[in-house]
């Protein structure tokens, strides 16, 4: 079990990772066209695709998430389990 002190600084670099990746985001969306050719000639503006940057950002989302539940609960997952039974 990591300590609080740890957890937070995770979530801090987390949290900066995370606006970067907002950032790039809508940079990308507001920029327009991201590749184009011409002939046998191409340009690309961003080495990375939207789609990679969308699903960065719904990971670090996630980590975000587990590590608020892990600063505030003191485990990073909660597991919880159904037994049916038939009398």
């Amino acid at each position: 079990m990591r300590d609080k002190k740890t957890v937070e600084e995770e979530i801090t670099r987390v949290k900066l990772r995370l606006t970067s990746y907002y950032e790039r985001e809508r940079e990308m969306l507001e920029g327009g066209t991201q590749a184009y050719a011409i002939g046998s000639r191409s340009l690309q503006r961003y080495q990375t695709s939207l789609k990679a940057i969308q699903d960065e950002i719904e990971k670090l989302e996630k980590k975000l998430q587990e590590l608020m539940n892990e600063l505030n609960t003191g485990s990073a997952r909660r597991a919880v389990a159904v037994v049916p039974r038939d009398w």
